[in-house]
């Protein structure tokens, strides 16, 4: 275990008259999309989302941890306010304390009389939220290097596996690289400085591959993709933007992370994928894109921090770099509020106006029905929309609503490309 962890830097903040500021990341779970709340900066005396990022990433300076234990209860502390009435630690009377629910280990009551009126809610989600007390620790694996674990080549053609239940059988078993990492030096290490019981083994096995399958959620629909507007990676090297990237696809990103396209495309041509951003973290993969293709069956990553229609100006109108043959979107929330559909207008219109074929990924089916809402007011083309078949398995709490239902990242998909045809687009009647 480290004796202290390093101290934050200044960090990447848009500008509050931004579109893309962190309220929108901290504010978006108000309109039913998981985000980190205000509250978390306030007990980690940080002033913005890019401190907390970078304190995630090991790149502190100024703010010490002496020790992950203190990281830890740190982080605890960003969860503890009453359920039921919101009040925070600072505002108790003198004596009170808040109380953690027993059976999930997740929420905060300042009285028993706050947990009695909140059972009612509370009750229906409480098995769920205990899964997600586990898996918001066991999550720090990924940044330790133990997730993601390695995976198996693909038994079957590409078009037979058309979810879960067809990829799972093809890796065996998976007992002896779940029992090494149960029995790491970091799994240890974390139950030893959080402040809560190791739960059994089978719990966090189960914990393991929930992580596991939000990892992989990403590239396994991003294959989907490929599948869905029929791009063919044998005929010819295919270039994937991932636009509106953020640090939950770059956060820690190797240039591994999406060698899963090659099981899933033996001996394909070569596939790129770039990720567009203004939050885009810095790491291994912040490289200019590829100009032309290197050897084949590769996948390369590269990244691009800045919004995407100035991208598309600043680089690929300049043939810095290959227009994409997809465009993926994972979670774009431009649903969330006004400044977001700002933002991502240009973008959607360029998509629309260039006849990109797009896959953009949602939190819940709300979240659909808002998005499908907006992209036929814009007059584009839906292809096709639902439920994802390789959704995470990873419950998302709403984090200022613990009672709320949790979603799942890239529950549900939208695929579109270029504009609605004149026949489809409603004339205005005489009334209009």
């Amino acid at each position: 275990m480290a004796s202290e962890i390093p101290a934050l830097p200044q960090s990447y903040a848009p500008g509050n008259d931004s579109v893309f500021s962190d309220r929108s990341g901290f504010y978006s779970m108000d309109t039913n999309v998981p985000g980190l709340s205000k509250l978390i900066l306030n007990k980690l005396n940080m002033k913005d989302y890019g401190e907390y990022r970078a304190a995630v990433e090991g790149k502190a300076q100024g703010i010490t941890f002496r020790n992950y234990k203190e990281l830890f209860q740190k982080m605890e502390e960003t969860f503890k306010f009453c359920t039921s009435c919101n009040k925070l630690p600072e505002h108790l009377t003198e004596g009170q304390t808040l109380k953690r629910c027993v059976k999930c280990l997740n929420v905060y009551y300042c009285t028993k009389d706050c947990q009695k009126k909140d059972w009612p809610q509370h009750k229906k989600v409480c098995k769920m939220l205990r899964l997600v007390a586990i898996d918001r620790l066991v999550e720090w694996l990924m940044f330790t290097g133990d997730l993601p674990f390695s995976t198996e080549k693909w038994s079957k053609p590409v078009a037979e596996v058309k979810n879960w239940e067809d990829w799972l059988p093809m890796q065996g078993d998976q007992t002896s690289c779940l029992d090494a990492i149960l029995s790491g030096a970091n799994m240890t290490s974390l139950w030893k400085n959080v402040s809560r019981p190791r739960p059994d083994d089978s719990d966090l096995r189960q914990s393991l591959w929930r992580i596991q399958s939000e990892f992989l959620s990403r590239v396994l629909t991003v294959g989907m993709g490929i599948r869905h507007f029929s791009l063919d990676p044998y005929a010819k090297p295919l270039t994937i933007h991932v636009a509106g990237a953020s640090h939950n696809e770059t956060m820690g990103a190797r240039v591994t992370d999406y060698d899963e396209l090659n099981k899933m495309f033996p001996g394909h041509q070569g596939i790129e994928i770039l990720m567009v951003g203004p939050e885009v973290v810095d790491g291994p993969i912040m490289r200019p894109p590829l100009r032309a293709f290197g050897p084949k069956h590769h996948v390369y990553i590269s990244a691009h921090k800045g919004l995407y229609h100035q991208f598309w100006e600043d680089v690929v109108e300049k043939e810095e770099g290959a227009k994409p043959d997809l465009v993926i979107g994972f979670h774009p929330g431009f649903h969330a509020n006004q400044g977001l559909i700002e933002g991502w207008l240009p973008t959607l219109l360029l998509l629309r106006d260039y006849n990109i074929p797009c896959l953009f990924t949602m939190y819940s089916e709300m979240e659909l029905k808002c998005s499908l809402q907006i992209l036929l007011e814009l007059e584009i083309q839906i292809r096709d929309s639902g439920p994802n078949p390789f959704t995470s398995q990873k419950p998302e709490q709403v984090q200022s609503c613990p009672n709320k239902i949790p979603v799942y990242c890239n529950s549900h998909y939208i695929c579109f490309q270029g504009i609605l045809p004149e026949e489809d687009v409603e004339e205005p009647g005489p009334n209009n």
